[in-house]
């Protein structure tokens, strides 16, 4: 039998992309005081730390480093995904499969998950994340995103507030 457990590290630095089942929708960012409810109350029972996170209407990304004793993110993602569709209106589509099961339609079922293993890997997934809302076109700094560790990392003085720069002032492709 495979064991589906062998790259869970204890203690490990995990990568991961959560998405929303429709989407288009933007129950992430509309109800993003729910979603931080959602994570505190979980990190209170199960913690872990947060490297980086950014939250986009649809999607999130993330960098976790899990306590010593641990390599059990699964409960802490099925939790917070748990508490955050019970704090939802039930308005969302279901397909007879969910009704069936009893499950919401709010996430993915799966999520992307990559465990970080090198200082490389580590810094070059926390750019990813703090860069991810200028990447989709939400906004044309980095630091207009409200929904980012990155600020936490401009208060820390690890990064510059202008990290990344402006796209605004960057050429098109046209040009």
């Amino acid at each position: 039998m495979l064991d589906y457990r062998r790259n869970f590290v204890v203690g490990g630095c995990y990568f991961f992309t959560v998405n929303l089942l429709e989407r288009r929708r933007t129950l992430l960012t509309d109800h993003i005081d729910l979603l931080r409810d959602s994570v505190r109350r979980v990190k209170r029972l199960y913690p872990f730390h947060i490297d980086a996170w950014v939250v986009l209407p649809d999607d999130l990304h993330c960098v976790w480093t899990l306590p010593p004793d641990t390599d059990d993110f699964p409960v802490r993602w099925r939790l917070i995904k748990l508490l955050f569709a019970k704090g939802l209106p039930r308005t969302e589509r279901l397909s007879a499969t969910r009704r069936k099961r009893a499950e919401r339609g709010i996430w993915q079922r799966r999520y992307w998950e990559h465990t970080i293993t090198t200082e490389l890997d580590h810094v070059s997934h926390i750019d990813y994340i703090q860069a991810n809302p200028l990447k989709h076109g939400y906004v044309s700094r980095v630091q207009d995103w409200p929904y980012s560790t990155f600020h936490r990392y401009v208060h820390d003085g690890i990064l510059a507030a202008d990290w990344c720069g402006d796209i605004g002032g960057l050429p098109t492709a046209a040009e």
